[in-house]
């Protein structure tokens, strides 16, 4: 209750008086971590800010990595923006997709346009668009995907020194890493996944939708989710190695860290993230409002008893989900974060089937059919949790899984009773029940999706009324003092008949129901014996109103002053690309880089590698791991050997002291992420640029040229023309694999343990000495290999053979042709480097190249990717 004030004399509050504490939870400082909440439409969006989120994230347009959600109109992101920003909360668009060129003008002024409407930054994948914006728009925030790759304190501060104002890392990540991350770049927000789906793979270096689902691709924002698929892991000669129950090797269960807030803002996490930008709004309302409460208890040093922890794991529980893990943030990564059984929705398990009585059969044709397809009737439900009317229930018997049942609940009941429930046929006694459908949870986001303001500011309030002077009501936002608000209105005079009291003041000023404010305390100076009409006193609390909106949002129209109609077409970003020191001022943008045509080979051993160079290779690639395995333990050593190391496409903290060594000054070196260009340049080494480091533009080609890549090889994604766009101006020598098997995943789970053999040792692992293969339900066979470190790395069904457009690549200005031979055995990369080395001299002598090998195909060269 409002402690009302004495209305005798001169009243002064020296203490700000409560309103609710709701209205107090609300006024947290502004340093507090954010709690990053999905928004897939308009809905969504509300329901996340009625939820508690601090900040939301959206898409706009095509460039995000949710092109299938609802997204937004301009008219409806405006709206959106305005309503968060009153609401004290941030809006950050998604732009976290690999760009083309031919796209960059339309993403800088989808970027633009955006910012002009509200929003206050952009997470961003492609380092090309991150360049434009920098240079271009130095106004605008930029945040970096996860779909970056970034997974340690170096790649980090390359990101910080390259003007990011924020880091999303991998979702792979312990809480001890982000912490040695955070104590290494305390000046970059850090940004975690706390909730939601899982991406097997390491996120940006995902290709298995691309060639699996006819180019929907993860870096385009279509992935068709191949993952979640049934797979069976067999051997050469066919065997299934996968047991029953255990068919979806690559799905993962979901994220839920809600237990462990405390030790992730313990170790600097500044930003958590919140999946599910194609979720329903009564999901986000209900997963974004147990985090708001977890969250704020932990930061007050709450412990939560055993009922609260009950009820909000039962409120994720009941939310979509493929049942929880936190393995990951734990520092693992076995079976206990994977979902090998299903990969649809497990809801919460509430009860057991107990009985089942048939309906009586009115006619004589339903009693046939009945006969037919076994009776409709009442499934009798124990339950070991409550459940509501209305909440949708899963009926499935661990022994017929894909046999499974649907049914509504019809009352209310508790934990311990038993209920009827009218399904189609009989199920078994024993058969699971799972909630998959929270009634409550759809009427609670009902409800707050047609609230007039899906959530109100706290404000403090001070009233100035003293006699002789004007009436005063300022008005000051709580969770941000600098955004304050001052009306002045009539001139304070003496009482005709009743004085005005203190609660006289605080029930007319505190009625805020048309604005988007709410009284959190009041001070109040009040002289005795003062009069007033209270339609006065209402107009002056509307111009206060009025005036902070107009505060709340002027930052946001200051900035879009400043970029509207600010030119943005390619040249006039490169220029300012130059001026602002993020590529070479000598890069060309005419004419036509030349680089003599060279064979190169990626193999695993020295055996292939002497093999290689007889049949044609003049460049051979070897992964540390190899060379290490054939006893070359430096790379000055495998400098003598005309070996270039190949290192990993994750490089987290654990990795530098087997990786960084590798990286010597003047010499090659092919760098699979940020963190190893970053060593390359700090030792002025010469980085290959993997393609697992995505460069679809000439912005990202030149702004990692300039950041030390001294070569790049070009993503299999890419299609012929794009290439072309690539080539023809580079600065520096592109390559592109034209022979072999693209790499489709790389995930920090090992595969093989699908087969519940894992001795948790892998450099004893029988299995990882096998050739194996995922076998997907088309019958198609991907490979796949287990790293002596865990990780394992799937491949594509077909092996590529580009060798029939060697005349355009060449054309074009791709200069580095790879053979990968990562499968296959030393015999198999001679064969296939004398395969390029004939298609090559057939060009070089005007001769037209061989077809294409049986058994191979030309990826997406001239069908692309979404």
């Amino acid at each position: 209750m409002t402690d009302r004030l004495a209305s005798s004399g001169t009243t002064s509050c020296a203490a700000p008086v409560p309103a609710s504490p709701a209205a107090i939870t609300s006024c947290a400082g502004a340093s507090r971590p954010e709690l990053l909440a999905p928004a897939g439409g308009p809905e969504a969006f509300t329901a996340a800010l009625a939820a508690g989120a601090d900040a939301i994230y959206c898409g706009m347009g095509s460039f995000n990595a949710r092109r299938k959600a609802e997204n937004f109109t301009d008219g409806s992101f405006e709206a959106a923006c305005r309503a968060a920003h009153l609401a004290g909360a941030r809006v950050y668009v998604t732009v976290n997709i690999v760009i083309k060129e031919s796209e960059l003008t339309h993403a800088l002024k989808l970027i633009r346009r955006c910012a002009v409407l509200g929003a206050d930054a952009f997470i961003i994948q492609d380092w090309g668009l991150f360049a434009a914006v920098r240079a271009c728009m130095p106004e605008v925030e930029t945040h970096i995907s996860t779909q970056a790759n970034i997974h340690d304190a170096r790649g980090v501060a390359w990101c910080r020194e390259a003007g990011a104002d924020r880091v999303t890392l991998s979702r792979e990540l312990s809480v001890p890493e982000i912490a040695a991350i955070h104590e290494a770049e305390p000046t970059v927000e850090l940004e975690v996944f706390a909730h939601g789906s899982i991406c097997f793979s390491y996120s940006g270096v995902c290709l298995l939708s691309s060639f699996a689902c006819s180019g929907r691709s993860a870096n385009r924002g279509m992935c068709a989710q191949p993952c979640r698929l049934p797979y069976e892991l067999v051997d050469e000669s066919g065997r299934v190695l996968s047991p029953a129950g255990r068919e979806r090797a690559l799905c993962p269960r979901d994220n839920n860290t809600v237990e462990l807030l405390p030790e992730l803002l313990a170790a600097g996490a500044h930003a958590l993230k919140l999946e599910g930008r194609m979720k329903a709004p009564e999901y986000v309302f209900a997963v974004t409002d147990a985090y708001r409460g977890a969250l704020d208890a932990a930061m007050e040093g709450c412990t939560p008893n055993d009922s609260e922890r009950s009820a909000r794991n039962r409120q994720l529980k009941r939310c979509f989900n493929r049942d929880f893990t936190s393995a990951y943030q734990e520092g693992c990564s076995g079976d206990e974060m994977m979902s090998y059984e299903r990969s649809n929705n497990r809801g919460e398990l509430v009860g057991e089937v107990v009985g089942f009585t048939p309906r009586r059969a009115r006619t004589k044709g339903e009693s046939m059919r009945d006969a037919a397809r076994g009776a409709r009737g009442m499934a009798c439900i124990r339950l070991d949790a409550p459940v509501g009317a209305g909440d949708l229930l899963e009926l499935r018997h661990d022994r017929e899984p894909d046999k499974f049942l649907t049914g509504l609940v019809r009352a209310d009941a508790s934990a311990g009773s038993e209920i009827e429930v009218e399904v189609a046929r009989p199920m078994p006694t024993g058969c699971k029940v799972r909630l998959i459908r929270s009634q409550r949870a759809l009427d609670v986001a009902d409800a707050a999706l047609h609230r007039p303001f899906a959530r109100k500011r706290a404000v403090d309030v001070r009233i100035v009324a003293r006699l002789g002077e004007p009436f005063v009501v300022e008005l000051t936002c709580c969770d941000d003092p600098s955004l304050t608000a001052r009306a002045e209105g009539f001139t304070v005079e003496t009482a005709r008949s009743r004085a005005v009291t203190a609660d006289d003041l605080i029930e007319h000023v505190g009625r805020m129901g048309s604005s988007p404010f709410e009284a959190a305390s009041f001070a109040i100076e009040l002289d005795e014996g003062c009069g007033m009409g209270f339609s006065a006193v209402h107009r002056v609390r509307t111009e206060a109103c009025a005036v902070l909106e107009g505060a709340i949002l002027a930052p946001a129209h200051a900035r879009a002053e400043v970029l509207t109609g600010r030119k943005l077409d390619l040249r006039t970003c490169r220029r300012a690309l130059q001026r602002a020191g993020l590529v070479d001022t000598t890069t060309s943008t005419e004419g036509h880089s030349s680089f003599t045509p060279v064979i190169c080979a990626s193999v695993t051993s020295l055996e292939a590698a002497r093999a290689a160079r007889p049949a044609g290779a003049e460049r051979i690639y070897i992964s540390t791991d190899a060379l290490e395995h054939a006893g070359v333990t430096d790379p000055e050593h495998a400098s003598e050997l005309g070996i270039i190391p190949v290192l990993d496409e994750v490089c987290r903290a654990g990795d530098h002291d087997r990786l960084d060594r590798w990286v010597a000054p003047g010499l090659p070196v092919a760098v699979g992420n940020i963190s190893e260009l970053a060593l390359a340049a700090e030792r002025d080494a010469l980085a290959e640029l993997r393609s697992c480091i995505p460069v679809h533009n000439t912005f990202c080609r030149d702004f990692l040229a300039h950041r030390g890549a001294q070569a790049a090889w070009l993503s299999p994604e890419l299609t012929l023309n794009e290439i072309a766009e690539l080539a023809r101006t580079t600065p520096l020598p592109l390559g592109l694999m034209v022979s072999g098997r693209p790499r489709v995943m790389t995930s920090e789970h090992c595969i093989l343990q699908v087969a519940d053999r894992c001795i948790h040792d892998c450099a004893r692992c029988r299995l990882r000495t096998k050739l194996l293969w995922l076998k997907n339900i088309d019958g198609k066979r991907f490979p796949v290999e287990t790293d002596i470190h865990g990780r394992s790395h799937l491949y594509t069904d077909r092996a590529l053979d580009l060798t029939p457009q060697l005349p355009q690549l060449l054309e074009a200005g791709v200069s580095r042709l790879l053979v990968d031979g990562t499968l296959d055995t030393p015999a198999e990369v001679a064969e296939q480097v004398a395969h390029v080395r004939h298609a090559l001299e057939a060009v070089q002598e005007g001769r037209r190249p061989a077809e294409r090998e049986p058994d191979t195909f030309a990826g997406c060269l001239f069908v692309g990717v979404d």
